[in-house]
């Protein structure tokens, strides 16, 4: 029999912390940071040592076979819990949206997925929609922008929630780039598919980074940082790239010494 989730009071959920491939192999912070962030708004917080991907390259590349053995070992691994939380709007969108769509031969699993989606948000859009926090303990000191990830945004509608937790980090200058809803042209396998076209894109994003006078870049998806942070070191600029969580974890994550994405350690 699989197990229910847990019948913790509404003030106290189980909450398990999908960590993301790219935030476990490149930037474990991020998963410290949102830790903290999801402690602070009450939850009672778990990460799973069974979890692996989320299934979403295999399932973009058309691979239906590996995403579904995956899918069904991420049915196994976080069933049990209140929610599911993953600080990439990418991840949490494969399982929210996804998911159920793996298993259109298997009614059965089909139910099970489905149910465990409803159950499934991304970090901000939970910090904010779900457990109604309107400010954290955080300070940082810098003019940031904000990218807006393509997931998060028209899979998941997150937008105004990480914007409402900066612009309440006392020392946050938050400007808006001309265009913070265009892809940053990572895209998963894109940037490797098709290079020419990916670093076109990028290098409009940076150029828009540039032009608001941010000296900090903030995103919520580890794969959009990474491919912005590589572009602007490589075109010579300063400004400094951060997932949200670290920004809004504060101090006590490490955030004020940590450097920024692609950049080592001193």
């Amino acid at each position: 029999m699989r197990p229910a989730p847990s019948a913790a009071a509404p003030d106290r959920p189980r909450v398990a912390l999908f960590v993301t491939c790219l935030v476990d192999l490149f930037r474990p912070s991020i998963g410290f940071a949102a830790i903290r962030l999801l402690e602070a708004a009450g939850c009672t917080v778990e990460v799973p040592k069974a979890q692996t991907c989320c299934g979403q390259p295999a399932f973009n590349s058309g691979d239906r076979a590996t995403a579904e053995a995956i899918a069904r070992q991420v049915l196994d691994t976080f069933e049990p819990y209140d929610y599911v939380v993953a600080p990439s709007g990418s991840c949490a969108g494969m399982l929210r949206r996804h998911l159920p769509e793996l298993f259109d031969t298997d009614p059965v699993a089909r139910e099970r997925a489905s149910v465990l989606a409803e159950r499934c948000h991304e970090l901000l859009g939970f910090l904010v929609d779900i457990r109604g926090l309107k400010e954290v303990a955080s300070h940082f000191a810098g003019t940031v922008t904000y990218h807006d990830s393509c997931s998060g945004l028209r899979e998941l509608g997150v937008k105004a929630q990480p914007r409402q937790l900066l612009l309440g980090v006392p020392g946050v200058d938050l400007v808006e780039m001309r265009e913070p809803e265009v892809c940053c042209g990572f895209g998963g396998t894109f940037c490797v598919k098709y290079p020419e076209i990916s670093t076109r894109m990028v290098s409009d994003k940076t150029a828009d980074i540039a032009a608001t006078g941010a000296d900090t870049l903030a995103a919520g998806d580890l794969g959009c940082l990474m491919n912005m942070a590589g572009r602007l070191q490589r075109q010579g600029s300063k400004v400094r790239a951060y997932h949200v969580a670290e920004i809004l974890a504060g101090p006590g994550a490490g955030t004020a010494t940590l450097p920024g994405i692609g950049e080592r350690r001193r």
